[in-house]
């Protein structure tokens, strides 16, 4: 499963699940959105296997996306989930910080659990490198390119000198076989410290939300419609908030997340042109809009369906560049045959 497909997919509403596993890291990267560290919280497996399980042949995500803090402190969670998804069809990736990756080792229990997917992205980035330095990373990558069908590098930063020679360095060492996602820093979790929040779209600007595509089980089983957990766990408004991995199945968490106006409408328009045609305030930014948005306008199938062609035919590296990745959009493509 490459990434540009991951990428593509990302961009449609309800074709893929995301699962919070932990907040527990050896690692404890300055920027880390979940602020995620070694004694963060870790709840039972329960709730994510009950979830999964919940997924059949005609009614399931596309792609199981596994992420932390760093799912592969639970391997034998992250395989089991991902048997469960493929027995209904799903396929799985995962997202890691390469916390086990001293020396270019790629420890047992690590490769049980990655065997089983389908895709494994690896964060590397300068604050992953003040703890995991890039040539052990890079080392393990080669492993790791015989272990699991796909794997690609998630490249956080905004220094364009400094992706440019990750880049270059994945190239000379793997060819096209690594393709990167390349993001910029957003003031989230930990990053709020030093980072400010860039500016969103104007106020009457119609610029459709990327974060409530996915529904995401965060650690403790809760289920969000918004991928950006530390702001939903402030905030918690009820239009973000989709039930619980406990008691709701797929089925129903599709059903709220495709139904509900306000998500629609943000989906759409965003949620500042949401507020505008609602009479909402505008509160500031994009976000913190939509954290105070209670009802949405009328979105007709037809408005919805015309932003999901629109979305189709986008290149994954047109969605990259609009999520950031700039002149580095390509990269996701690298090695991939389109289709």
């Amino acid at each position: 499963m490459h990434l540009a497909e991951i990428v593509r997919l990302r961009a449609r509403p309800g074709a893929g699940a995301l699962l919070a596993l932990t907040e527990r890291c050896p690692l404890s990267c300055a920027h880390c959105s979940t602020r995620s560290g070694p004694d963060g919280p870790q709840y039972g497996a329960e709730p994510f296997l009950r979830f999964v399980s919940t997924f059949t042949p005609d009614d399931r995500p596309q792609v199981l996306f596994l992420s932390g803090g760093e799912p592969l402190l639970r391997p034998a969670l992250v395989a089991e989930l991902a048997a469960r998804g493929r027995a209904a069809g799903v396929r799985s990736a995962a997202l890691t910080g390469m916390f086990f990756a001293r020396g270019g080792r790629v420890p047992a229990r690590v490769r049980r659990a990655v065997g089983g997917l389908d895709h494994l992205s690896a964060s590397l980035d300068v604050f992953h490198e003040r703890e995991m330095p890039r040539a052990d990373v890079l080392a393990a990558l080669g492993v790791l390119l015989d272990l699991v069908p796909s794997v690609s590098v998630h490249v956080t930063s905004d220094d364009d000198a400094y992706v440019g020679t990750v880049l270059g360095e994945l190239r000379r060492a793997f060819g096209e076989r690594v393709p990167a996602l390349v993001a910029r820093l957003r003031a989230t979790g930990r990053a709020r410290a030093f980072v400010r929040e860039r500016a969103g779209p104007p106020e009457r600007a119609v610029e459709p939300c990327g974060f409530a595509l996915w529904p995401l089980v965060d650690v403790d089983g809760t289920v969000l419609a918004c991928s950006r957990q530390s702001l939903v766990r402030r905030h918690r408004p009820p239009h973000l908030v989709l039930g619980h991995a406990s008691r709701d199945g797929w089925p129903e968490v599709r059903r709220r997340s495709m139904e509900d106006g306000v998500l629609r409408a943000v989906r759409v328009f965003g949620p500042q042109e949401t507020a505008r045609r609602t009479g909402a305030p505008v509160c500031g930014g994009y976000c913190e809009t939509c954290v105070t948005l209670r009802r949405g306008p009328e979105v007709t199938p037809g408005m919805a369906l015309a932003v999901e062609r629109m979305v189709a035919a986008q290149r994954p590296a047109d969605l990259a560049r609009r999520w950031g990745a700039g002149r580095w959009a390509e990269a996701v493509e690298a090695g991939w045959s389109g289709g």
